[in-house]
């Protein structure tokens, strides 16, 4: 493994398969008997072009993990990597750069301007880091999640899953390395719920996107190509080619194995 020493230069080499990687990465919360060892020493690639749902019991870390993976978290120990770029001890400046023009992220609460049309809300990164977008992968974008006919009304005038659509679109528009979604159906009913993971797994296979996504549910898991599960911090288990019955069995069977994890 080849690391350079500079200051703002943090790049180093990785099997080039994997779009994001953790070694060993821990994250400590407060001091004394206010400690919380959040995610303990976890390690774990994210595959380019793969779609992967992390899951876990209130309080395993998954959110944790993942906004230490998308550089929104500062990690206490251990590594951080986005493509071969260490998160690690890189200067805000250099982070928000980052995240900006190589991280997607899907927020639950969908984070729409108001103000803006779907098409502003969806150019809108591009937009204030002075990008001009490739035209073709934007109309591109826009038709893998449907909005072809919506791109002229604003957030209040979508429905729900219509905003989450346009919140997907942002976050593919700008060709991230990856896109991480926390809980980016929470907010949805059944049906656009089923729209959204659909449009997930189709930018994956369609477009070569890489998706990391955190979730409690086994039906949206359902839709990766592997889940990761999590629980105190740490990886318990891995699944391939999931189907919602293997995760809740998978689930089930660890609940019965162990003690309850902590609430948080």
């Amino acid at each position: 493994m080849r690391a350079s020493h500079g200051s703002e230069a943090h790049e180093v080499d990785n099997d080039g398969q994997a779009a994001a990687q953790a070694r060993e990465l821990t994250k400590i919360y407060g001091e004394g008997e206010t400690r919380v060892i959040a995610v303990d020493q976890v390690s774990v690639d994210f595959r380019r072009a793969e779609y992967t749902a992390i899951m876990g019991p209130s309080g395993s870390g998954k959110s944790t993990l993942m906004h230490c993976m998308a550089g929104l978290d500062t990690i206490t120990a251990g590594s951080a990597r986005i493509g071969g770029t260490e998160l690690n001890g890189l200067s805000d400046r250099r982070l928000t750069q980052l995240r900006r023009d190589r991280v997607g992220f899907i927020f639950q609460s969908y984070n729409l301007l108001p103000m803006l049309n779907a098409l502003e809300n969806i150019r809108l990164p591009m937009d204030v880091a002075g990008r001009r977008p490739d035209p073709v992968w934007l109309q591109q974008v826009i038709d893998t999640v449907g909005l072809r006919e919506r791109l002229r009304h604003r957030p209040a005038q979508l429905s729900g899953g219509q905003q989450q659509r346009v919140a997907v679109a942002r976050a593919l528009a700008g060709k991230p390395e990856i896109i991480f979604g926390d809980e980016p159906t929470g907010n949805l009913d059944s049906r656009a719920s089923a729209e959204i993971l659909g449009f997930l797994r189709n930018s994956v296979r369609e477009l070569g996107q890489t998706v990391v996504m955190v979730t409690h549910d086994p039906v949206a898991a359902s839709y990766a190509d592997r889940v990761v599960f999590l629980a105190d911090g740490r990886v318990v288990g891995e699944m391939t080619s999931p189907t919602a019955e293997g995760v809740l069995g998978h689930i089930r069977r660890f609940e019965v194995q162990h003690a309850s994890p902590r609430d948080g």
